[in-house]
């Protein structure tokens, strides 16, 4: 069945923190609703391979965990902020209104992150116009989102926002990340069940993407994030890189925050 895209996920608090030992062995992992199967980015249909995710907070943080299964995971980029979608990945971004975060993570726990502004967000006076975002000391590019080379949308990409900014230098404070291998990385030899990950994202370092709302939050407060997966597969004699995420898009492009999974927090602990 296709996942309703308007389906709101409800993020209980947790009493004690996670681990944070990649395992999501924490009693509260276990009391986390999961997210459904994922599917594919575009079409909606279940994806090859099972992933599910899982969020909780507490007045610190926002934990995310993935459960993804893979019989031979890989993963070989180990330098930070490696173009880290060029293999198997699992992936966060967080609306924050006038810009999103994105947070991309392999089987090595090697990390990748990105600070979005929207253009048109971005004029003299703003909140953008500090040093922390002068693009002439940051390495900072234009980013329109699109790779088809149509005429129509060469400049401008294909979202009605138009292009942003991107800070690729940009990390978001405190952030971590943990990663457990069921099995074997980089073995073609012996299957394994896959790899699971957990994240924590500071409040502390969310002060851009509030975007006017409570950090931490208070009960009922809604905002929306993105969990997805991308993964090469072989067919035949070519490779194809699938793109599944808990809320379909219907097209293959993870920068549509309009389309991200909106979840609700509840102080109702897990």
């Amino acid at each position: 069945m296709r996942p309703d895209p308007d389906a709101t996920y409800t993020v209980y608090r947790t009493s004690t923190p996670p681990s944070l030992n990649g395992r999501l062995d924490h009693e509260a992992w276990q009391r986390a609703p999961r997210s459904p199967r994922f599917v594919d980015m575009a079409t909606g249909q279940p994806a090859l391979l099972d992933t599910q995710a899982a969020a909780l907070w507490d007045d610190t943080h926002l934990y995310v965990g993935f459960w993804i299964e893979e019989p031979y995971p890989e993963a070989h980029l180990t330098e930070r902020d490696s173009i880290i979608f060029t293999e198997n990945d699992v992936e966060v971004f967080i609306d924050g209104g006038d810009c999103y975060y994105e947070l991309e993570v392999n089987a090595r726990n090697t990390v990748y992150e990105v600070l979005f502004v929207w253009r048109d967000a971005f004029t003299r006076g703003s909140r953008f116009d500090t040093p922390e975002f002068d693009v002439h000391s940051r390495q900072a590019f234009t980013f329109a989102g699109d790779f088809d080379r149509n005429p129509e949308s060469f400049w401008h990409g294909t979202h009605p926002r138009g292009p942003r900014w991107a800070f690729l230098d940009w990390d978001l404070p405190g952030m971590r990340s943990a990663v457990h291998v069921d099995g074997t990385l980089n073995d073609r030899e012996h299957p394994s069940r896959g790899w699971t990950i957990e994240i924590a994202f500071p409040w502390s370092g969310m002060t851009h993407l509030a975007n006017g709302r409570s950090v931490p939050p208070q009960d009922g407060d809604e905002w929306r994030l993105f969990f997805g997966r991308f993964q090469k597969l072989a067919v035949g004699e070519r490779t194809v890189q699938a793109a599944w995420c808990w809320t379909p898009h219907d097209l293959y492009d993870t920068h549509m925050p309009e389309r991200f999974t909106p979840v609700r927090f509840s102080t109702e602990n897990a």
